[in-house]
């Protein structure tokens, strides 16, 4: 009974759905389709130029509301096609659309397989042809949205049939952004190359169009390996199709070489730190959600930040402390010292104060925002309030605080670390007993390598980066850590500091105070947050700090005003730092041996290239932070730091015979080096606190106006004991004053 059903429902089903009524169906559809097509033609017309064809101009304020600058007009001059060489030419419609001579505007095949890719996960690809992306540059807006793919479709259409594919060419060729802020070829050609578009050459013209696909990420001297590798793929790729499509015969594009384009040069009005801090407010917008395209397309009023007359403070203070002590044009090794700085209030995350370099026309990478130095023992407190944090105990199981007592012996291999690890001090100078406040402030590296380890360096980094450094910069969780051998920016030291400042509540510095368009308003950076460490932990790196600036290495920052913080000197010599703050200002100072003299910049060191000998963070990058501070705080301050920490672990007293300074003793900074391979052990040291680790914590006092001048200072300010110790110029691996890792291998654009 159930099959003649079975056989029915069939029938009826085939009766329902014939060959002929699924063709009758397919081709109606057809005919709507084509009928709703027409009909979008025929209703959309060719738009006139938009807003991005006559952009206007951004404007940057103080936080004062004085202008700082005004940018944003197109970088743009329109060449004909005429002027633009035949190869270069080609090399464009190879890159970008190797139908172009052949399609009607739009490449049906390319933008189904587009969409297909999209829909099925495997990743967006271009579909758009030349034609397309001309309509959209100069009629349209760039909305990725259905709508606006739909007129573009149509009208590129439209301007195939009503323009020359000569003058399609040449208007794409003149539209397209190539980063840097050049618009169109003749401005590419000028920025890159220092060349007008008629002298370009098939392997220059080839770079041009590369470039296309990412401008920023393909700009060869700000890319890193991953970009660089990723627009030589796209160059090959270009000439390669060349070749394919016969206008470029195999055995030329044989013999091309890769053209590295030359260094960026601002544009007008960006000169001293006005180009830096303009590209930092557009780059933060930029991490907001504002896409670059639009804040080229003009029309923004940002208020930063900055206060005029700390950044004048700033500026005075590098100035006065290094740029007049330095003979730039005479001195091949004073011409490598680059100074960098940033300068944040710890109460609202407002950044106040920036200093990129000597100028934005002179050196256009910012030396406040780089990250590819290493921060050496400014990363220290972090390692404290680690410890603080985490409750960390030693191997005996003594609780961690200032007053816990370490073996402060240079080349003293760590114990409970399966990475054998044995820094040596500065000098190779050994301590003995030594209180953590003790080896704070004379920045002992044998101390701070046992203390990371007891702490564990994974719950150090995950406390450096809840106060603000950046995962992916050489962030390695291994004992050398303790000594800051990851990348940072002084930007990003003053941020993790004010949070320190703020007891530990998160501040996240912002150099954008608000950001508005004629019709709508960015989304600036939430600049306070969370706690993210404790009090007690923040405030007992405060304590120790002070202890640095008040009897330390940092002594050369003292002034009328409460201060806290730390020097640091990476592995040869290469950069320097002061990080410190009041209670009213974070400040970070760092200075970098950078050689421009190459085609490619590379990390030298600082040794005799500001005065004789070492370069050394409580020098001048102290001095520099006296300077500003003083300045900024007009000549000095009664603020002092409001600190909760335990008695007996937060106190800082010390004992007097583990190898304190004495009054006439100026205190000693940064170690120097660390054996290669140290020997490993498994014996934890058997030093006792001392009884003084009870003592209750003293009130903080004010600092001294004028800071203590040791009676055996040498002329050059180099204490006795380190004055005639110098590293050689290239240190073995894992040699380095604050610093135990090899040398990173990565180079710097210029």
């Amino acid at each position: 009974m159930g099959r003649p059903d079975k056989k029915a429902k069939k029938r009826g089903i085939r009766r329902l759905f014939t060959w002929k009524k699924l063709l009758g169906t397919f081709f109606v559809v057809c005919l709507l389709g084509m009928g709703g097509l027409y009909a979008v033609y025929v209703m959309v017309p060719v738009p006139t130029a938009n807003a991005e064809a006559t952009m206007q101009s951004n404007i940057y304020k103080y936080s004062n509301g004085k202008i700082l600058a005004r940018t944003g007009e197109i970088n743009r001059e329109i060449v004909g096609l005429d002027k633009i060489p035949l190869p270069v030419q080609r090399a464009f419609v190879a890159a970008e659309n190797k139908t172009f001579y052949e399609d009607h505007g739009v490449d049906v095949k390319g933008t189904t397989r587009a969409a297909w890719s999209t829909l099925t996960g495997k990743g967006k690809q271009g579909g758009s042809t030349i034609t397309q992306q001309y309509v959209k540059n100069f009629y349209l807006s760039q909305d990725q949205t259905a709508t606006r793919k739909l007129k573009e479709m149509v009208i590129a259409v439209k301007v195939d049939q009503q323009m020359s594919k000569g003058d399609i060419l040449a208007g794409y060729i003149n539209t397209s952004y190539y980063g840097r802020s050049a618009y169109g070829i003749q401005a590419a050609a000028r920025s890159y190359y220092g060349t007008d578009a008629s002298k370009l050459t098939t392997a220059q013209g080839a770079y041009l169009a590369s470039l296309l696909q990412a401008p920023n990420q393909y700009d060869w001297t700000s890319a890193n390996a991953t970009g660089r590798k990723l627009v030589e793929e796209r160059w090959n790729y270009v000439l390669d199709n060349m070749v394919e499509m016969g206008w470029l015969p195999a055995a030329e594009r044989a013999g091309l070489k890769f053209p590295v384009p030359q260094a960026p040069k601002p544009l007008p009005g960006m000169e001293g730190q006005t180009g830096y801090i303009v590209e930092a407010a557009n780059q933060e917008l930029m991490r907001q959600g504002v896409s670059e395209e639009d804040i080229k397309a003009g029309g923004w009023t940002i208020t930063l930040n900055i206060d005029e007359r700390k950044q004048k403070d700033l500026v005075a203070a590098v100035d006065e402390q290094l740029e007049e002590k330095l003979d730039r044009e005479g001195d091949e090794k004073a011409a490598t010292v680059q100074a960098g700085a940033t300068s944040v209030d710890p109460k609202t995350g407002g950044v106040v104060a920036m200093y990129g370099g000597v100028g934005a026309t002179q050196h256009w990478m910012s030396n406040a925002t780089r990250r590819d130095y290493q921060p050496a023992s400014t990363f220290k407190p972090i390692v404290l309030a680690s410890a603080v944090d985490n409750m960390a105990t030693t191997q005996d199981g003594r609780e961690i605080g200032l007053n816990t007592v370490y073996d402060g012996t240079s080349k003293r291999p760590v114990v409970g670390s399966d990475i054998p690890f044995a820094p040596e001090n500065e000098g190779n100078r050994s301590y003995g007993p030594v209180t953590v406040q003790k080896a704070t402030n004379s920045s002992i590296n044998s101390v701070y390598a046992q203390m990371i380890v007891d702490v564990g360096p994974a719950k150090v980094k995950k406390t450096a980066l809840a106060l603000g450094l950046k995962d992916g910069q050489d962030f390695g969780t291994t004992p050398a850590m303790s000594l800051g051998t990851m990348g940072a920016s002084t930007l990003d030291m003053a941020g993790a500091y004010a949070t320190l400042a703020n007891h530990g509540k998160e501040i996240t510095p912002a150099l954008v105070k608000d950001a508005q368009h004629r019709d709508r308003l960015a989304d600036t950076v939430k600049q306070s947050g969370e706690q993210v460490i404790s009090r007690k932990a923040a405030d007992t790196a405060t304590r120790a700090m002070i202890g640095v600036v008040q009897s330390g290495s940092g002594f050369r920052a003292a002034g009328d005003y409460q201060a806290a913080g730390k020097t640091g000197t990476s592995e040869n010599n290469r950069s320097t730092w002061f990080v410190g703050y009041t209670p009213e200002l974070v400040t970070a100072v760092g200075l970098f041996g950078e050689d421009t003299s190459g085609e490619i910049a590379r990390q030298v060191t600082l040794t005799d290239a500001i005065e004789p000998g070492r370069a050394q963070g409580g020098k001048t990058p102290a001095r520099i932070w006296g300077a500003y501070t003083e300045r900024a705080l007009n000549g000095g301050s009664d603020a002092q730091f409001d600190l909760e920490t335990e008695s007996g672990i937060g106190g800082g007293t010390e004992p007097t015979a583990t190898g304190s300074p004495t009054a006439t003793e100026e205190p000693t900074e940064e170690p120097t080096e660390a054996p290669t391979t140290p020997p490993a052990t498994t014996t934890a040291p058997t030093t006792a606190p001392p009884t003084s680790a009870t003592t209750a914590p003293p009130t903080p006092t004010r600092a001294p106006t004028t800071p203590p001048t040791p009676t055996r200072e040498q002329p050059t300010g180099e204490p006795t004991n380190t004055a005639t110790i110098q590293p050689p110029d290239i240190a073995p691996p894992g040699g380095g004053e604050d610093d135990t890792t090899p040398d990173r291998t990565t180079q710097q654009p210029r």
